[in-house]
């Protein structure tokens, strides 16, 4: 797995259920039972005009489902019987920002290690066919910021499956063979890196917003990975996979006070140890400019963007709801509408906006479209941006923005495992408990007059960066009506910049 790839696991570990009652409405309609409201003359002729009840939906508190263990450990547990069923989770703070620069790749590989290569009573095949004979799934992982270990299993065999995790986290065995078997996948994966235009924008993009060195955007290399030793993922598990480094969450078939002392008795001897620094603040600063990374492809890959906010900003909501309707919604938001449905330049395109948690995330506007036409894209988004900044925006407009986040807001709490994923964030980095209660009233509250000034905070086309993956001789030129040309964004300067060698990542 690529170093870009490795930093998007872990982002959303949520799992859905299926909404009851449209499995019913759809049973319903299967057997040909009919469906029809009893007012059914009285329905409108078109269904904008519908009218529904206001929408009650009370988000659970975290402090309802939050315990504490005799050994300080945080537990959220949330029953739920409707199968024979438990899915426990566990987040450490901790991961490629602790690597030392010459061992990039290292949480990636201790995790896998830990998952593959065994444990010291337990080869790495005897332990998958125990797994596999107990119908259970253990996986442990590394992103960005959090590691993280997870159990689905039956709950005849919670206990067992229990015990078997804890022995992965605490006496990995790191098994020489699994360890060559990882080390040349990665080699392999290392190789293919020039092979696709998402992965080189991805990686120059992530190095523009924060700094070649800073861990957001440093790639394991061929020597850094050759270079990890059985004894530096032993260190680096000792050091993250501590009972004072963790947060426990527990859905399923249980009762609350058997799972307390289940769990009290599996964590009793687990060591304690150092409680994990915040990630470090990227120092870099965002370079504005045209920047391109040839590659002969029928479609170039753009970004355009520059950092953004923290999720603690006072701007935060407002600029939730100005991305919406700039391009983060659905095809009715301005980009998507403008270059994909009135001009047909790209089939994927859209904005997004990342709001940090330690440091300002970022925002984007991306899109693929044909080299001709590259130019026109960039125009037409510079456009939109322009227009956000300088005209308020529709009442209608920014009444659809907010009901879409007001009334989907029910969906982010649907499952139990999904609603203590989110407590389990929370609670690791100290998010304001209020915040989910207090989420609709701040997104009612955006104005229009708020999205204006959020747009010009954020969508100055002079601050930011444009990157581009593609064949320069087509995209420069422009399309061939005349509409637009690359000389017309920040005075016809570009850099071009060599592709890196893939297994180095350094420049010709």
């Amino acid at each position: 797995m690529n170093g870009h790839a490795i930093k998007q696991i872990m982002k959303q570990i949520m799992k859905k259920i299926m909404n009851p009652t449209a499995t019913i409405l759809a049973i319903a309609v299967f057997t040909g039972i009919a469906v029809i409201p009893a007012a059914a003359q009285t329905m409108p002729a078109r269904p904008e005009q519908i009218k529904f009840k206001p929408l009650t939906f009370d988000p659970p508190k975290a402090a309802d489902y939050r315990h504490v263990l005799s050994n300080g450990i945080v537990v959220f547990l949330a029953p739920s019987n409707e199968l024979p069923l438990i899915d426990l989770s566990m987040a450490f703070k901790g991961g490629d920002y602790l690597e030392s620069a010459d061992k990039i790749g290292l949480a990636g590989m201790t995790a896998d290690l830990m998952r593959s290569g065994g444990t010291e009573s337990l080869a790495p095949t005897e332990l998958d066919e125990r797994l596999d004979f107990l119908a259970t799934e253990i996986s442990i992982g590394a992103s960005a910021t959090i590691c993280g270990a997870s159990i689905d299993c039956l709950k005849a065999n919670f206990d067992e499956s229990l015990s078997l995790m804890m022995d992965m986290i605490r006496r990995p065995r790191f098994d020489e063979a699994k360890q060559k078997i990882a080390v040349d996948d990665m080699l392999e994966q290392m190789k293919q890196r020039n092979d696709d235009a998402d992965p080189i924008l991805g990686r120059e993009w992530d190095m523009a917003l924060y700094g070649e060195n800073h861990f957001e955007a440093r790639e394991p290399t061929e020597a850094t990975i050759r270079a990890i030793t059985k004894s530096d993922m032993a260190a680096f598990a000792a050091r993250v996979f501590n009972a004072s480094n963790v947060i426990v969450a527990v859905s399923g078939d249980f009762e609350t006070k058997d799972m307390l002392a289940k769990l009290e008795a599996a964590f009793a001897a687990w060591p304690k140890g150092e409680r994990m620094v915040n990630p470090p603040t990227p120092t870099a600063e965002l370079q504005p400019g045209v920047y391109h990374i040839e590659k002969n492809i029928p479609q170039g890959k753009v970004y355009i963007g520059a950092r953004s906010i923290t999720r603690d900003d006072p701007d935060y909501f407002a600029a939730l709801v100005m991305n919406q309707i700039l391009g983060g919604g659905d095809f009715t938001s301005r980009i998507v509408s403008t270059v994909r449905s009135d001009e047909g330049l790209a089939y994927s395109v859209g904005s997004k906006l990342d709001a940090g948690v330690y440091y300002p995330g970022e925002f984007r506007a991306g899109f693929q479209s044909k080299n001709a036409t590259v130019a026109l894209a960039i125009k037409l988004i510079a456009g939109e941006f322009e227009k956000m900044r300088t005209s308020e925006v529709g009442a209608e407009e920014l009444a659809a923005a907010k009901k879409a986040f007001i009334e989907t807001f029910p969906r982010a709490f649907e499952s139990k495992a999904g609603m203590l994923q989110i407590f389990t964030g929370d609670e690791m980095t100290a998010r304001d408990p209020k915040y989910w209660q207090a989420y609709r009233d701040n997104v009612s509250k955006v104005t229009a007059a708020d999205v204006k000034r959020v747009a010009n905070r954020l969508l100055d086309l002079d601050k930011m960066a444009i990157y581009i993956v593609g064949n320069w001789d087509t995209i420069a030129p422009g399309d061939p009506t005349g509409r637009a040309k690359m000389a017309e964004f920040f005075n016809d300067q570009a850099e071009h910049l060599p592709l890196r060698d893939p297994m180095t990542m350094q420049r010709p």
